[in-house]
């Protein structure tokens, strides 16, 4: 059950990808591990050692709390094992690809590019078991982590029981996470699919893929098996990609995916799948017609569900619906000394979310006094393609739904000095303002480097700093990050209205006498 499989054979990296499982899980699932007696009761028990639970876990107990941390299958959690850290890293050799194609513009020709597979996976497997030492059960154990591994299930308000043994609590945190789920389409359980968790099984490249959901995950490995070789068609039942809220951003993706081969069924619905010969028939309607499509592999991205099966919420007093845990503001439950973080308790299944609610829930558990609210955070978040999308805040649609009126600004890359001389010109600062003030609602980055410059963004609308202050802030010369200081002059040149722009002129005027 706790195994990752591998299934590499007449393969030069095999031994290199087996160790690198095993190095892997002697660190988030010891073999020989033996859970310890518990003594006594604990200040905090986190059920569920990924992003939410080890930020909580190495928190309380840096604080000098006694801390308990229960999980059933393997440490990290999915950001580590099936999520963030293996679909970068296969997306970091994807972008190689990206660099390569377009190589001849700077004047480099490359000739005879051949793109090993399971070199690629083997990559992904050893970076992923250096990042493993991070979440190590044995670190853990070193900070002062009860480590415990089991099926966790309440047996009360404050005890939980895992291996059949009993912990009393004053404070839990529930932060279990959540799994992929599948669409109800005729046939596709038995025909069979991928999912996050098991793409990366996989030993070689399927030549046809189909990816149902164009949302973040399944934009992300759409176009990095593309670039790897396989053919490529990506189906939702939206009529854009998913993952892009903003219609310039969704437009923009949707030009790069066609320019780079992949096929798109966007507004599809999916009738049944059906297997045929070694491979798999998708039968769609889209605009009216019936289409079918033969791949050998199908990834499904299109949704998750909270992991609550087993825990018995019931006997702690829990309420929780199938979205996740029933909180509030403060993410606290039902039960008033049970927190939830991370995927059960946010609507943005993102890993940062899950870190800050993680410190979030924990400061308001273990701490009287004002509750922080998890309404406050202010939540930026990126899809990794090529060029990346990244958005912080309202869209400018969102904030008039709400009745707030707004001014957007904008500047291309294209229009940007060390975009210019990096080719990567594709793409746009966009920042939208409550309309009469500089007050930033949000903004949406388009490009190379986007999940890296939302943070300036970010930053200023946490600290409440309006878009003309951006405008004051000294930026290295050249960076594209200058694409945001010029969105911020273009606020600027508003406020030169005709009424100050005659007084400037009558001063002017004045001075030259």
């Amino acid at each position: 059950m706790h195994h990752i499989p591998y299934a590499y054979s007449d393969r030069p990296d095999e031994s290199v990808a087996a160790d690198a499982d095993r190095r892997l899980l002697a660190n988030v699932r010891p073999p020989d591990w033996k859970n310890p007696k518990p003594s006594g009761k604990y200040n905090l028990v986190v059920i569920g050692g990924g992003s939410a639970g080890l930020v909580a876990a190495v928190g309380a107990a840096g604080l000098g709390a006694k801390v308990a941390l229960i999980e059933r299958r393997l440490l990290g959690g999915d950001c580590l094992i099936v999520g963030c850290v293996p679909s970068k890293a296969v997306i970091r050799s994807a972008r190689v690809l990206g660099e390569i194609a377009h190589a001849y513009r700077f004047g480099v020709q490359v000739e005879g590019v051949h793109v090993d597979f399971p070199q690629v996976m083997a990559r992904m497997r050893r970076v992923r078991a250096e990042i493993g030492e991070h979440d190590s059960a044995h670190r853990l154990v070193r900070l002062g982590v009860d480590v415990f591994f089991g099926e966790a299930h309440f047996t009360g308000a404050h005890a939980v029981e895992v291996g059949g043994q009993t912990l009393t609590f004053s404070k839990a945190l529930l932060a279990t996470g959540s799994r992929p789920t599948a669409p109800p389409i005729s046939g596709l359980a038995e025909t069979g699919y991928l999912t996050n968790e098991t793409i990366w099984n996989l030993t070689d490249l399927p030549p046809r893929l189909a990816v149902i959901g164009a949302g973040a995950v399944g934009a992300e490995l759409a176009q990095a098996f593309r670039r790897f070789g396989s053919e490529v068609t990506l189906f939702d039942a939206l009529p854009r990609l998913s993952g892009c809220e903003d219609e310039d951003a969704a437009e923009l993706l949707r030009r790069v995916f066609e320019r780079e081969g992949i096929a798109l069924a966007l507004g599809a619905e999916i009738l049944e799948v059906v297997p045929i010969g070694d491979g798999k028939q998708l039968v769609y309607r889209l605009d009216g017609e019936t289409h079918a499509q033969i791949v050998d592999e199908i990834l499904v991205a299109t949704g998750r569900t909270p992991n609550l099966e087993g825990l018995n919420l019931e006997a702690a007093d829990v309420a929780y619906t199938k979205q996740g845990v029933e909180v509030n503001d403060a993410l606290r439950t039902t039960n008033p000394d049970i927190y939830a973080a991370g995927d059960l308790a946010s609507p943005y299944r993102f890993t940062h979310m899950a870190d800050a609610t993680a410190r979030m829930a924990l400061r308001n558990a273990l701490f009287p006094g004002p509750k922080q609210k998890l309404s406050d955070l202010i939540i930026p978040w990126a899809i990794y393609t090529d060029p990346e999308v990244a958005h912080v805040g309202m869209y400018d649609w969102e904030a008039e739904k709400t009745g707030v009126r707004v001014q957007t600004f904008a500047h291309a890359f294209a229009e940007t000095d060390r975009s210019r001389t990096d080719g990567e010109v594709e793409g746009f600062v966009k920042v939208h303002v409550k309309k009469g003030s500089d007050a930033i609602v949000g903004a949406t980055i388009v490009g190379r480097h986007a999940g890296e410059l939302i943070s300036e963004i970010t930053v200023a609308m946490h600290g409440k700093l309006g878009l003309r202050h951006l405008a004051t802030v000294v930026h290295p010369y050249p960076t594209e990050a200058e694409t945001i200081r010029k969105v911020a002059d273009a606020y600027n040149r508003t406020r030169l209205t005709p009424r100050v722009a005659k007084f400037l002129q009558s001063w002017f005027a004045w001075q030259r006498k």
